[in-house]
């Protein structure tokens, strides 16, 4: 058995070399298509960002309170808003935020653009499913770190490898939770609408999406909190946001700083899970 052992780690197989390889491979015919899609993507972020960044932070925390209210109707959610946005400005954090939040939403965007129409050609197609199902649970497994090498060396230092490095840890959320959802509608309601006549179309926008938007919903904020769980990592390929602090104050060990920044990290997931969240009966004070 110690041979056989021996045998095999002085004959490994070539995985490493072989993904290098295409990497590589890529980076040398196709350079010119990421280039194109780091600059159209950084350019939308950075766009973005500098909007927001331009509105004064009052006129923003006031609008961020006005959005709670009209989403939730709970005056307690709009006093932490408020309150707790004031304490970012306070820290000195306000534009780290804003691109933390403009890089959560930019990911979040993308993952449910393309998650939600897979979750639901998951739940009619078996096979796409089972197909489906390796390939998440290996992008969910594998660290994240590891999504950072590729893409540093195809899209550059910046804000475009974390942002795909993100869409890349986040989208299994929502293709699963959409799928479950759709998979999870009463037969009964299915064939009451074929009876009336319903196409598949008018099937799927009638019928088995409002019936899943709860657990699509779902899917939507764990998609926010797996994107923010990604902020820090993003600031070590050139991120900008509250994980450019999170990682200096690692580095010089400031506990005041990093617990600063990290607080902030926290402020910004749970007002985007309560804003995400559905309206709760009763709930208007």
């Amino acid at each position: 058995m110690d041979s056989f052992a021996e045998w095999l780690s002085e004959h490994p197989l070539p995985l490493g070399a072989f993904i290098a390889e295409g990497v590589d491979l890529l980076n040398t015919h196709a350079q010119g298509g990421f280039d194109a899609v780091s600059d159209a993507l950084g350019g939308a972020v950075e766009g973005a960002t500098d909007a927001l960044l331009a509105v004064p932070a009052v006129v923003l925390i006031a609008a961020v309170a006005m959005l709670a209210w009209l989403l939730q109707k709970r005056m307690g959610l709009v006093v932490f808003a408020v309150l707790s946005l004031m304490l970012i400005v306070n820290l000195g954090l306000w534009e780290a935020t804003v691109e933390t939040v403009v890089l959560v939403l930019a990911a979040t965007s993308i993952c449910m653009v393309v998650g939600v129409p897979l979750g639901i050609l998951a739940a009619h197609r078996p096979r796409l499913n089972a197909a489906l199902r390796p390939i998440l649970d290996l992008m969910q497994t594998i660290p994240t770190f590891v999504y950072l090498i590729p893409t540093l060396i195809l899209f550059g230092l910046g804000v475009v490898p974390g942002l795909i490095s993100t869409v890349v840890f986040a989208i299994a959320a929502p293709i699963r939770l959409t799928s479950l959802g759709i998979s999870e509608v009463p037969r009964h309601l299915l064939d009451a609408g074929d009876a009336f006549g319903c196409t598949p179309l008018q099937r799927l926008l009638r019928i088995e999406l409002p019936y899943a938007m709860p657990t699509i919903r779902a899917g939507l904020t764990q998609c926010i909190m797996l994107s923010l769980s990604m902020v820090v990592i993003a600031a070590l390929v050139g991120a900008d946001g509250l994980g450019k602090p999170v990682v200096r104050a690692l580095n010089t060990v400031n506990i005041e700083n990093g617990f600063e920044a990290g607080l902030a990290i926290v402020i910004v997931a749970i007002l985007l899970d309560r804003l995400c969240r559905a309206r709760e009966s009763g709930s208007a004070q």
